[in-house]
């Protein structure tokens, strides 16, 4: 049974209580706006605070009538609970932590709606960081993550070090995008090396005998494993060149050194770009220098961008779903969650290849 708390009538000469919609002012003696606790929905809706919290979180028996009561006192005051105060007493809050890298990159942007979209279907708010590269800014994130209590990470990594360091504070983590922890912690990636071998392939099916691969990295998995992919299928073909050139992490750098890599004599006829944004840089490059794409020089990408398929011709890539890996990781997260001594799992998603217009046979030497 509910306990009800009545309040005595003011003494004569008393100013009486504020009702809900004067409390709902928020101001406090000295006129300063201040926000409103449970005490002040509880008091208002005339019930104990224990009442006035099973009332509002739903946990234990609260008569319909004097659970509409207080939601409506609650309503009136404007009251928000207090997550922090919430979280100490259940010691994880309903919150998700997100790292990025690059929330400027469309790749990381659905990567993250896909995260968010699945949280909320679990009742868990996302909680969202990039770190632009910065190891620092990393695990600057996820301190506060910690700190913070979530339920768990989905992260990409820029290396192992943070992936650990939550998993030492007890934090489950699901690395996506690149892998740095396998067997110790999950993980949900693309098949970047099938993918990677597949699109090569069809540029040495077209003729091309001379081939480069612009990537900005190989120390994660995405850069070394599209590397294996490409070399591979280079490797099996004879008579066939092949350069991997690195290019840095900006569309200006991969501008740069695609100007340079275009003005050789021996150019490639063929440029495999490892992402979206060296795809852009080595597109610009190719403008800058008079070619022609595809008459002049193909070009194909691992990593869909809506620029894409708005230039003529559109460049073929391989289209990720991002907004799938990063569902599939808030369902890794829970799985860890809810079988924190299940062994470490790695999931792969395949991708497919987008075919537009940037390909065609090699120009007559």
């Amino acid at each position: 049974m509910d306990t009800v708390t009545a309040r005595p009538a003011p003494a004569a000469g008393s100013p009486a209580p504020p009702d809900a919609s004067q409390a709902s002012s928020g101001a406090s003696p000295a006129g300063v706006a201040r926000r409103a606790t449970i005490r002040d929905v509880a008091d208002a809706a005339t019930v104990s605070r224990s009442t006035a919290s099973r009332a509002l979180t739903g946990r234990g028996y609260v008569a319909p009538a004097v659970r509409d009561r207080v939601r409506r006192a609650a309503t009136a005051l404007g009251y928000v609970p207090d997550a922090g105060a919430r979280n100490l007493r259940q010691q994880v809050s309903r919150s998700v932590g997100v790292l990025v890298s690059d929330l400027r990159n469309s790749f990381y942007a659905e990567l993250a709606a896909g995260v968010g979209q699945q949280s909320r279907r679990r009742g868990y708010a996302m909680m969202l960081s990039d770190d632009n590269g910065s190891p620092e800014r990393e695990l600057e994130a996820a301190e506060a993550f910690v700190a913070l209590r979530v339920a768990g990470v989905v992260l990409t990594p820029l290396s192992a070090a943070v992936s650990q360091y939550l998993a030492r504070h007890g934090v489950a983590v699901v690395e996506v995008d690149r892998q740095f922890c396998p067997g110790t912690c999950d993980a949900v990636v693309v098949d970047n090396r099938g993918s990677a071998e597949r699109l090569t392939q069809g540029l040495l099916r077209l003729g091309h005998r001379r081939l480069a691969l612009v990537l900005d990295e190989t120390d994660w998995t995405t850069g070394r494993e599209r590397s294996a992919g490409f070399t591979a299928a280079v490797a099996a073909a004879e008579g066939r060149e092949a350069a991997v050139v690195g290019a840095g992490w900006s569309v200006e750098e991969a501008r740069a050194v695609a100007r340079e890599l275009l003005a050789r004599p021996d150019r490639p006829t063929a440029v495999f770009a490892a992402n979206n944004v060296l795809a852009e840089g080595i597109w610009r490059a190719a403008e800058e220098r008079g070619l022609r794409i595809p008459e002049d020089l193909s070009l194909v990408s691992f990593d869909d961008a809506a620029w894409m398929s708005m230039v003529r011709p559109g460049v073929t890539a391989v289209a990720q779903d991002a907004v799938a890996l990063g569902e599939a990781a808030v369902a890794a997260l829970f799985d860890r969650v809810e079988q924190p001594g299940a062994p470490a799992r790695t999931v792969t998603l395949s991708s497919r290849i987008l075919e537009r217009g940037s390909t065609a046979p090699p120009p007559p030497a």
